[in-house]
């Protein structure tokens, strides 16, 4: 049974205190065990170690130095999982990409991040992902590794067929992941070792790109043992234990499930099933063949369950345990969650990239409505406050800045030491651009965002990132995003735009030139025209008018 928030003690030094110190400690307590599952692929927690061993030798044989910046760029598979367990074991630094992503903002993080090796996917939902850096590649990338040449896109259940003839990066240094592997040959497992051995808990383990108000993604800094900590107590709140089959639906390049996902499953001696892309049907038919226990997720993914013609002719029944969030959450989605997907433990949380992406969590024995209109309790070992204009604590009940503090804060911003200090003040509080409210029991409710980041089916949207990337249309003088309630996707986003004098712009045209240059999930869902936005005395935007204008524009039609 998941444990009380109220009984867990503070992690101590039994914990492993590095990320290969975690795998190897899983295979010391289950050599048998499977680790991972993904189709005909079975790897039982000894292989993993052996496998990650293999990929780091690699790595070492291409040139990658301890400290040395290394970019995965796919979707749920196996091989990320090497690939990142290789990364650590070299003591490099993991960097996860949007699979969303297109080219030219891929381009940008290995450019910033200095990366010189690249784990890419090959074809992917109709596209050939390497030729979306053609003439992008920063001059560092030193190699390319193409994971597969041929995945099945799983949104048909067809194999891709929409290859370029010519592939413009096809370059020398582009690598299959058989002919990767062949490259540990040369590097003695001794060399991987000692690699390892200079790790420690407060070593650099990854580095995850997240936007913010000044829309350019900053890139953020986490620790191995912060990590293992963190999502050890997780674990033991959420109901994940020793031996459950975890089905991961969300993307392994966001902390949900990178760290809430594959990381937490091995600390436990769980199994993980990766998925590749979200679709109903075979989300349903994976629970009911693998006898999924665990499957965390957006709201989005349980409503587009429970909405499924079909769903009670699936065998759900192995369905134990859940953790959703990100979203606003009906309470009658928690108890529709536990009466008719058969959840025992559903539970929220809250948290950003930059407190490693967990920072509160509710008991799965709270209410529906605690569970629905709360994001729960501090993790134990962190510090919560709602804060004032001038850092002052707020009363019990009233709004606030929310602000963290713990071993789980990020290091830092890379190579940003001024938005470090924006971030986290002299005395370690971290400040998360969010208003919330804290009731007696020290429950948080999120109430707005001082950020106006909105959240798309997960996905966290930035608006000054959108807005940058909108700003560069010929037609557009001026442009302002904000996020509108969405009954399927919880949010979308509302593009309103002034057009410069004499231009005309429709909203499909918008819609079909935004997906050309930014991921799916921050192309707006709507267009409005305006000849002014409502401005504050310092002629800033006032985002929650214009948010209510769009809103009650929508809602006329």
């Amino acid at each position: 049974m998941s444990a009380s928030l109220n009984d867990m003690s503070h992690a101590g030094k039994e914990l492993p205190q590095t990320l290969p110190q975690m795998i190897r400690r899983a295979a010391a307590r289950f050599p048998q065990r499977l680790a991972i599952v993904d189709g005909a692929v079975s790897i039982t927690y000894t292989d993993l170690v052996r496998r990650s061993e293999q990929a780091a030798a690699a790595l070492i044989a291409l040139g990658v130095e301890a400290g040395d910046r290394v970019a995965v760029w796919a979707p749920n598979l196996h091989e990320w999982i090497i690939a990142a367990c290789g990364i650590h074991m070299a003591a490099a630094v993991l960097v996860p990409i949007n699979t969303r992503m297109k080219g030219s903002e891929v381009a940008d993080i290995l450019e910033r991040s200095h990366a010189k090796v690249l784990f890419c996917i090959g074809d992917f939902l109709g596209q050939y992902y390497p030729d979306l850096l053609s003439g992008l590649r920063p001059a560092g990338l030193r190699h390319l590794v193409v994971l597969r040449d041929d995945v099945a896109d799983s949104s048909s259940g067809n194999r891709s067929d929409n290859r370029s003839d010519n592939r413009s990066d096809n370059r020398s240094d582009n690598i299959s992941w058989p002919d990767f592997l062949q490259q540990a040959q040369a590097v003695p497992l001794s060399h991987v070792r000692q690699r390892e051995q200079s790790l420690h808990a407060g070593s650099v383990a990854d580095l995850m790109f997240t936007s913010g108000t000044t829309g350019r993604p900053k890139g953020v800094m986490a620790a191995h043992g912060p990590t293992i900590r963190a999502f050890t107590e997780w674990a033991k709140v959420v109901g994940l234990e020793e031996g459950d089959n975890y089905l991961i639906v969300n993307p392994f390049f966001h902390t949900f499930g990178y760290k809430a996902g594959w990381v937490a499953a091995f600390i436990c001696g769980a199994t993980v099933f990766p998925h590749l892309v979200f679709d109903t049907e075979q989300v349903l038919q994976r629970i009911a063949q693998e006898r999924i226990h665990f499957l965390p997720g957006p709201p989005t993914l349980f409503l587009n369950m429970l909405a499924h013609p079909q769903l009670s002719s699936f065998d759900i029944s192995s369905l134990k345990a859940t953790v959703t969030g990100a979203a606003t959450v009906p309470p009658i989605l928690i108890q529709r969650m536990r009466e008719e997907l058969g959840f025992q433990h559903v539970t929220t949380a809250y948290g950003l990239t930059e407190c490693g992406g967990v920072a509160t969590l509710c008991d799965p024995a709270d209410s529906a409505e605690t569970v629905a209109s709360t994001c729960g309790k501090a993790l134990p070992g962190t510090e919560l406050r709602c804060v004032d204009e001038s850092g002052r604590d707020v009363a019990i009940g009233e709004p606030g800045e929310v602000v963290v503090r713990g071993y789980h804060v990020m290091l830092g911003y890379f190579e940003d030491e001024a938005a470090t200090r924006d971030a986290i003040d002299a005395d370690g509080w971290l400040r998360t651009g969010d208003v919330g409210v804290l009731d007696e029991r020290g429950y948080l409710r999120i109430t707005d965002r001082i950020k106006d980041m909105f959240i798309v089916g997960g996905f966290n949207c930035y608006p000054a990132e959108i807005e940058r990337m909108l700003a560069e249309h010929p037609a557009i003088a001026q442009v302002a995003v904000v996020g509108i309630p969405d009954e399927r996707m919880g949010e979308a986003g509302c593009a309103c735009v002034i057009l410069r004098a004499g231009s005309a712009l429709a909203a499909d045209e918008l819609f079909a030139w935004s997906r050309q240059r930014m991921a799916n999930y921050k192309v707006p869902r709507h267009m409005l025209e305006f000849s002014s936005f409502p401005l504050t005395a310092s002629n800033k935007v006032l985002k929650r008018d214009l948010s209510q204008l769009a809103a009650a524009r929508l809602a006329g039609g």
